[in-house]
């Protein structure tokens, strides 16, 4: 899947060219250095988590659809805390951990693998999830690969694009 995520000024424009050859399109705010789900398509695919946001995007869900499932299976939240489905225990996990690489990427990325990883796994927890394996050198990967595409994206005038490739 083709992913093309265009800089915007309040709101970021993502668009998808699944597999199946259908397009998905949405926008996001721009919050931190660079868009939350790029940082989605790194953590999912060195941690090799198949059904998380991107999988279930190419699977041909839209994001307000994975909202409404997610929270329909009980996602845990601080006003809301339950068991969530096991279905949803990817897109939580994707999600703790992109939580945990922009907030890794924001204090300049280079603390302790293993500091790191505890966090996860706290965050993990309070979602009542387990932390994914982790796969060797995966830190380390999404660690570069974060910091290549942050020195991309804040170099790109606004209105112009990068295009990832999921390949899930």
């Amino acid at each position: 899947m083709n992913i093309r995520i265009t800089r915007g000024a309040g709101r970021d424009r993502i668009e998808a060219s699944l597999a199946s050859g259908a397009r998905i399109a949405f926008e996001t705010p721009c919050k931190g250095p660079i868009p939350h789900d790029a940082v989605h398509l790194f953590v999912e695919t060195r941690f090799g988590i198949c059904r998380g946001f991107w999988g279930l995007v190419e699977e041909g869900m839209t994001p307000d659809r994975i909202q409404d499932l997610a929270r329909a299976g009980g996602h845990p939240s601080a006003s809301r805390a339950s068991l969530p489905d096991l279905a949803l225990h990817p897109i939580l996990q994707a999600e703790r951990l992109v939580e945990v690489f922009e907030a890794d990427l924001w204090s300049g990325g280079e603390g302790a693998e293993a500091d790191l990883l505890a966090l996860a796994e706290v965050a993990c927890a309070s979602s009542h999830v387990a932390l994914p394996p982790v796969p060797e050198g995966a830190v380390s990967a999404v660690r570069e690969d974060l910091r290549v595409f942050a020195e991309t994206w804040t170099a790109l005038p606004r209105g112009d694009a990068i295009t990832l490739e999921w390949k899930g």
